[in-house]
């Protein structure tokens, strides 16, 4: 049976969109047979999508120094359902900031801490103007925590 991977990123742009299809991509890379990578965008994921994973990669713009109100608004319908359920659930954070990600990084740890969520690998923080790079980074974020969940060390 194949894990699931959640991903829950706000996509309100074409590049932010271009993020999100680059770290799918990378999740769904040849060679990773055994995670289906699954997009549900945050106001419509719900706490049995979550419950359903195995792991969650986050995606969110920088909105005022903050995450995306749909980003909050998913984890505050999933909080309490979630709360005792999935402690150590393994997840990873991509977000697309034009100042530096800072309290934008800060606030969603803070959710997650709360969840005993499991930090798999460092925030990958798309800072300031856009840069084509953006692409190759989420793309390979995506195919990281895919494969890490693939082998068993996620």
């Amino acid at each position: 049976m194949k894990k699931r991977l959640l991903v829950v990123a706000h996509a309100p742009s074409e590049n932010t969109q271009a993020l999100l299809d680059a770290v799918l991509k990378g999740a769904r890379s040849p060679g990773i047979d055994d995670v289906e990578a699954v997009h549900i965008p945050p106001l419509e994921a719900t706490a049995e999508d979550v419950l359903a994973a195995q792991a969650v990669i986050l995606g969110t713009t920088e909105n005022l120094g903050y995450m995306s109100g749909a980003l909050k608004d998913f984890f505050d319908r999933i909080y309490r359902p979630c709360l005792e359920k999935t402690q150590g659930l393994p997840y990873a954070l991509y977000i697309r900031a034009g100042k530096d990600g800072t309290g934008t990084k800060t606030g969603v740890e803070t959710i997650v801490t709360g969840l005993r969520w499991k930090a798999v690998q460092a925030p990958l923080i798309c800072r300031g103007g856009w840069d084509e790079a953006f692409i190759g980074q989420c793309e390979t974020f995506g195919a990281t925590i895919a494969a890490g969940l693939d082998t068993g060390i996620v």
